[in-house]
């Protein structure tokens, strides 16, 4: 059986943060807390996955 390892959010990177913040977004917050980012379905991920990008897109194009 997996060791369950828990999450602090205040120890993450700010890349994970953005992470959490869009699966808050999305309403999967609780599901990847209580369950991992296992527990998300491939169209979840993938979803989530699509968003950052395009977020990382948008801050590359402010800074220059």
């Amino acid at each position: 059986m997996k060791k369950k390892k828990t999450i602090v959010l205040e120890e993450l990177s700010a890349e994970e943060l953005v992470k959490y913040e869009i699966a808050k977004e999305l309403g999967l917050f609780d599901r990847v807390m209580k369950d991992g980012w296992g527990s998300l379905s491939a169209k979840e991920t993938g979803r989530i996955g699509g968003i950052l990008a395009r977020r990382r897109k948008q801050e590359k194009s402010a800074e220059e």
